[in-house]
């Protein structure tokens, strides 16, 4: 008799011949390899005592430093120096190389080479820039402006 109430109840709420039904459903999701650079300081290089380097990395001078996000699955480098103001009196070849660092949920140590970033998070990107003379050749006195580009893709 129990039994029989128990099943009654269970379908008094349903019209005859209705049964009920579940389904499972799947939710699916795509995240895309995105990453974004924002810039927190430009560098500023200093001359070496003997005029022969321009160098972020001397006492006086500072890195440059980028806020970096990504959901991983890109790669971090910096280009070839291609923008240079020199004075007009610096007429010899300079020797530009810029590198890179980052500390945050990335480690890198320092290089100029490109970088895989696999995991997802926020870092913070330190970028250096040395500029060299060969030889005898020497900085010469006026305002020296380099540009680094910094990639994430």
């Amino acid at each position: 008799m129990k039994r029989h109430l128990a099943i009654a109840l269970l379908f008094a709420g349903l019209p005859a011949g209705v049964r009920a039904d579940t389904k499972a459903v799947t939710f699916d999701a795509t995240v895309a390899a995105v990453c974004t650079l924002a810039v927190n300081s430009n560098g500023t290089m200093v001359a070496s005592a003997d005029l022969g380097t321009l160098s972020s990395k001397l006492a006086g001078g500072s890195p440059a430093s980028l806020t970096l996000s990504t959901t991983g699955g890109v790669d971090l480098s910096v280009d070839p120096v291609t923008a240079v103001t020199v004075p007009v009196g610096d007429v010899t070849a300079t020797t530009w190389t810029p590198t890179y660092s980052a500390s945050g949920a990335h480690t890198v140590a320092e290089t100029g080479a490109t970088t895989a970033l696999a995991a997802p998070g926020t870092s913070t990107v330190s970028v250096n820039l040395v500029g060299a003379k060969s030889g005898s050749d020497r900085f010469a006195a006026g305002s020296y402006q380099a540009t680094v580009t910094v990639r994430c893709e």
